[in-house]
């Protein structure tokens, strides 16, 4: 799996909207679901995935709306578990993650939890609304004795009902074969950024060493869980870059997840800015336009949105979030606050109960 041959454009600044005005191309202009292009696409230039940028943000929105009715549910939203399974002393540098070693975050390590524990936490997220239980332990790419254990939790979280997920690290195409025949749904593995931003947030692993496992996912028939994260210091150029990847891949992922980054203290990234809500929405809406049949989720950073915010990129195309009281490592809106939130949209999730 191959890069698209894109040229990138000169950079711009992921800082606030300029006051001199953008100007979009002619195919982007008009606020009319009837410019865009019909069917799935996998062949978007990044000129065309920044001008949806450079909209004005309304004229975004009606669009990424428009596509949003014409492919999914309206007013629905799928909901998920993440629960970390083995935490901590990964051996990879991502800047933002604090369970690296590299970094000292105050994070204990922690074993691979038991199977059966694991399997009633399951139960506990099912009883609360969740339809897909995904379990992520911190390893650069998972051992033969972690396979045997990972493999015998999927099949007992699957007797559930549930649909699985695991994010584990890199996998070969064996592994990802052995995860498949337990049972596993769907994979998760970010490519987290650009291409060109990569290189300045991770150097223990290439960015198509991440295209190499997605690869070896399809492969096996499983489905992909596959976004990147907003706000660590890229430029609108990195994520129109980051969302064309996904778009171009020969099948757009199933699960999009869109996270904003939790500064973490101690880890490289701890005094970062955060990042405009309008331009982590613009990404939510852009990223719904070009996989119009993906569930674009809210994932990372959803604890300090507020409900306004989370409102808005539900109306960008957003239709799945992270249901919890953690996921992996950070905090994220408790169940009953979730639910309330749902409420007031009148909102309802994809089992049909709110």
């Amino acid at each position: 799996m191959n890069l698209p041959n894109v040229v990138t454009n000169s950079e711009r600044s992921a800082g606030p909207v300029s006051a001199e005005p953008v100007v979009a191309s002619a195919a982007f202009r008009r606020s009319d679901a009837a410019t865009m292009p019909a069917g799935l696409r996998h062949d978007w230039s990044l000129p065309e995935v920044e001008a949806l940028f450079a909209l004005p943000f309304q004229d975004l929105i009606f669009q990424a709306q428009n596509v949003h009715r014409a492919h999914q549910a309206p007013n629905t939203v799928q909901m998920s578990t993440l629960l970390s399974v083995k935490t901590g002393a990964c051996p990879e540098d991502c800047a933002y993650c604090p369970q690296s070693v590299r970094y000292d975050t105050g994070l204990d390590r922690e074993a691979l939890l038991a199977i059966e524990e694991v399997v009633d936490r399951a139960q506990a997220a099912r009883a609360a609304g969740a339809t897909r239980f995904c379990m992520g332990a911190a390893w650069r790419s998972p051992k033969k004795k972690d396979m045997q254990v990972m493999t015998a939790m999927i099949r007992e979280v699957s007797e559930l009902g549930m649909e699985t997920c695991a994010t584990l690290g890199m996998l070969t195409r064996e592994q990802a074969q052995e995860l498949k025949d337990a049972g596993l749904d769907y994979y998760n593995h970010n490519i987290d950024s650009s291409p060109e931003f990569y290189e300045k947030i991770i150097t223990t692993r290439d960015f198509q060493d991440r295209l190499d496992t997605l690869e070896a996912v399809r492969e096996a028939g499983m489905s992909v869980c596959c976004g990147g994260i907003v706000g660590m210091g890229e430029t609108v150029t990195d994520r129109a870059r980051m969302l064309q990847v996904l778009a171009n891949l020969p099948q757009h992922p199933e699960s999009v997840p869109i996270n904003q980054l939790v500064a973490v203290p101690g880890t490289p990234l701890a005094e970062q800015a955060a990042v405009d809500p309008f331009d982590f929405v613009r990404t939510i809406a852009v990223a719904r336009i070009l996989m119009p049949n993906s569930a674009v989720r809210l994932s990372a950073g959803r604890e300090s949105m507020s409900d306004e915010l989370q409102a808005l990129a539900f109306l960008a195309g957003a239709n799945s979030i992270f249901y919890g009281e953690k996921l992996l490592t950070t905090g994220n809106p408790d169940v009953e606050h979730d639910q309330q939130l749902l409420q007031r949209l009148g909102m309802v999730t994809a089992s049909g109960a709110s």
